[in-house]
């Protein structure tokens, strides 16, 4: 048996001995892992009134300013708080818009960087 292997079989050895662990898993209560909101559980709301699609996280708002116009929807700013960026949530914004737009047999004029490069990327309309 090569050097290799040896060691191979300790792991082997050590692994079976710790499994199952005794220990309390790490997502608990006890060890205090805060579980972030993702997009699964986060609900797009249409604010009529305030002209914008937005996504309650926590104690944060994530939001995407539009303005409607004959037969269009425009997106003007898409906007997540610093916390809560890099995790997708201005992209299920813009989707939301598209499923709107979509429904109310409207065009969508993309004003905003952010929804623009996406449309243009994933979502064409």
């Amino acid at each position: 048996m090569d050097d290799r292997s040896k060691e191979d079989r300790k792991l082997d050895e050590t692994l079976e001995e710790s499994f199952p662990a005794s220990d309390a898993p790490a997502n608990t209560v006890e060890t205090a892992v805060r579980l972030r909101p993702t997009q699964a559980a986060a609900a797009v709301t249409d604010n009529t009134q305030e002209g914008r699609l937005e996504l309650a996280l926590g104690d944060e708002t994530a939001f995407l300013a539009y303005e409607r116009g004959p037969g269009s929807l425009v997106l003007l700013h898409t906007e997540v708080p610093v916390s809560l960026r890099g995790q997708g949530f201005g992209s299920t914004l813009v989707k939301a818009a598209t499923d709107l737009a979509r429904a109310e047999g409207v065009r969508i004029v993309a004003v905003c960087p952010f929804a623009r490069e996406y449309l243009r990327k994933r979502d064409p309309v």
